[in-house]
């Protein structure tokens, strides 16, 4: 059964069907409203007692315990009995609720209303007219705690954001008439919110009616004066200025500004032509590094824009389509393999249809497409697409066609264990391009990967300045999605530089908080217990983490040495015999790690000589850390385990 919840009105659940789910009593609907507000995050059981009551009564622990079961019999019906929850899970010392974003009517919410920020005037009024009408009444209504007064007050103000957006959206496309009436409302609902009063006074100019519009900033000032005992901004002042010189009255601040250019584009820019697919291409790529909501909108989209060219039949707007998307990439784990194999088909096909006398530039924008998205591919395609387009690159001597190329080697830099000095000149080269021609993403993604291959190589120095360099970079340049790995790494260095287990755990779980809402699934989905699991086997513990833990895709590796701590030894034999061999990627030393420590406490030898074959190139690194999200140690701890286990050293 599908469950989704809503808390824009009061607490309420829904079945598939769209029929109401029974949530017994305030209590329970307390402690569900209470992980919604925690937003996946683990809300330990001690401050669940603490937000549901001033004065705790005695068993108060035993309380939530029953609530939160009984929640569980409503929200999972057909769950087995002693088969784990896996929407409200119990993880370590507290419960999460693992619903999917679009399932939260208040996450969906606010996802909306933060990716309309950006995006055109036509789909921002149709999101925002659709995510309004979620709206049932005051947020978490029937919740009289002080923990849901903050998070109603907070979704209240982001309502009204999207009202003035709505409205905004309205004027660009040339509808001031149709935004005056909710405008008056919620100006006089609210009369301290400027933007409110400005809107309201730019749609009736622009409908025509000058008079109400310097009389609606006029009742604005008295209100305020009057109310608050403030004299109105300077948007509002200079707004009446410009109203009494009829000057046109347009403010020149970044939001008009996009609104207008977008809108002068739709009027311009007829539906369907080449210049609006391939155009689609420069908006993608900028969404896709200002943060979670863009890159999950530039994800969505990029298929669609490379199918609508390759429907107009021009083998050349279809390169340019695929080609232009140079995003860089540092996760090596796709967010979607099935969208991956896609466009490396769409670029293939594009190859071949422009044939050998295509643009050298064009080619090698394509070939670096492929590198990038043939990510852990074993057929050989994407190392030898990744030679090609660097060999190009170079040719042309074109910085930004290289940078792209060189995403694609980092890419393809990892066929075998322990070349974590080959990623860092990868990184360093990327760095220098970077700085020298002003790409700032590229002198970003350079620093990344410097600071991940230098953790691998256990200089944690030099990571930690590239570290910083690149929330500097990040923070001069909005891209807020950086701070996802470095945070990442941080906590990798804590745990590298020797720190007990509770300070490391500690740090993993706040670093794992931010992952959650990246808008990176490949990055986020199943990571953060396996960076536990890894700090336990690094510390000699045993993998005893929670029975409904997702692994994602990391299951494989993980479930042996979880079987084992479950004292269940057929099976974690039987387990280790199925796990496949790691895939290329960031993680492999840390894989072959967790499969190596298993084999040894089964006595599995031929296992044993697999990961120690797989991991000997790697003596010298730290494993996992070339990652930046996790580490088991140095890699030449597991193999000397391993060795001793196999009577060889």
């Amino acid at each position: 059964m599908q469950v989704s919840f809503g808390v824009l009105g009061p607490v309420t659940a829904w079945d598939d069907s769209g029929g109401a789910v029974d949530l017994k009593g305030p209590r329970h609907r307390a402690v569900l409203a209470r992980l919604i507000v925690a937003r996946g995050r683990v809300v330990p059981v001690g401050h669940l007692v603490d937000d549901l009551w001033d004065d705790p009564p005695p068993g108060a622990v035993g309380a939530v315990r029953t609530f939160v079961a009984a929640l569980r019999r409503r929200l999972e019906p057909h769950r087995p009995p002693r088969e784990p929850a896996r929407l409200l899970v119990t993880d370590g010392p507290g419960y999460a609720l693992r619903a999917a974003p679009d399932t939260v009517d208040a996450w969906r919410f606010e996802d909306t209303v933060t990716g309309a920020a950006d995006a055109l005037p036509r789909p921002t009024l149709d999101r925002l007219d659709a995510a309004l009408g979620w709206w049932r009444g005051p947020g978490y209504a029937g919740v009289d705690r002080p923990w849901a007064d903050a998070e109603r007050a907070r979704l209240d103000q982001l309502r009204l954001t999207a009202v003035e957006r709505r409205a905004e959206a309205l004027l660009a496309l040339g509808r001031a008439a149709d935004a005056v009436p909710d405008l008056d409302a919620h100006a006089a609902a609210h009369p301290w919110r400027e933007d409110g009063w400005r809107l309201l006074a730019l749609a009736l100019y622009h409908a025509g009616r000058q008079a109400d519009a310097l009389a609606v900033l006029r009742r604005a000032r008295e209100l305020l004066r009057d109310r608050l005992g403030l004299d109105p901004g300077p948007r509002l002042r200079r707004l009446e200025t410009d109203l009494l010189r009829q000057a046109d009255p347009e403010p020149t601040d970044p939001a008009r500004v996009w609104a207008e250019t977008a809108a002068a584009y739709e009027r311009s820019v007829v539906p369907g032509a080449r210049a609006r697919i391939e155009s689609t291409v420069g908006l993608l790529r900028s969404l896709a590094v200002t943060g979670p909501g863009g890159l999950a909108a530039a994800r969505d989209q990029r298929l669609a824009a490379i199918s609508a060219a390759e429907q107009l039949g021009d083998a050349d707007l279809t390169a340019r389509v695929v080609g232009g998307y140079d995003v860089p990439a540092i996760w090596t784990r796709s967010d979607d393999p099935e969208q991956a194999a896609r466009v490396v088909a769409a670029a293939e096909r594009a190859l071949a249809g422009l044939g050998p006398d295509a643009p050298e530039t064009t080619r090698a924008r394509l070939l670096a497409t492929v590198a990038v998205e043939s990510r852990g591919d074993a057929s050989g395609r994407g190392p030898e697409a990744a030679r090609q387009a660097e060999a190009i690159a170079r040719r042309l001597a074109d910085p930004a066609l290289l940078a792209q190329a060189l995403n694609g080697v980092f890419m393809q830099t990892f066929h075998r264990a322990g070349l974590a000095a080959e990623r860092d000149a990868v990184g360093a080269e990327l760095v220098e391009v970077g700085a020298r021609h002003g790409l700032a993403t590229v002198e970003i993604l350079g620093h990344l990967i410097r600071v991940q291959a230098l953790g691998a190589l256990a200089d944690l120095a030099g990571a930690d300045g590239h570290a910083d360099a690149a929330d500097r970079l990040a923070a001069r340049h909005e891209r807020p999605l950086v701070g996802v790995f470095t945070d990442g790494y941080r906590a990798v260095r804590t745990a590298a530089a020797g720190a007990p287990y509770p300070q490391a755990e500690a740090a993993y779980r706040a670093a794992a908080a931010r992952l959650a809402d990246c808008g990176m699934p490949g990055v986020a989905h199943g990571l953060p217990p396996l960076a536990l699991l890894c700090l336990r086997v690094w510390h000699d513990l045993p993998a005893d983490l929670p029975a409904d833990t997702d692994w994602g895709p990391y299951a494989p590796w993980a479930r042996p040495l979880v079987l084992l701590a479950a004292g269940q030894r057929a099976d974690a034999a039987g387990a280790l015999r199925r796990t496949p061999t790691p895939p290329r990627d960031l993680l492999m030393e840390a894989l072959w790690c967790l499969t190596g420590r298993a084999a040894v406490a089964l006595d599995d030898r031929a296992v044993a000589r697999r990961a120690r074959d797989a991991l000997a190139p790697a003596a010298h690194e730290v494993a996992g850390a070339g990652s930046g999200m996790l580490t088991v140690g140095p890699v030449a701890e597991h193999l000397a385990r391993l060795d001793a286990a196999l009577g060889s050293g």
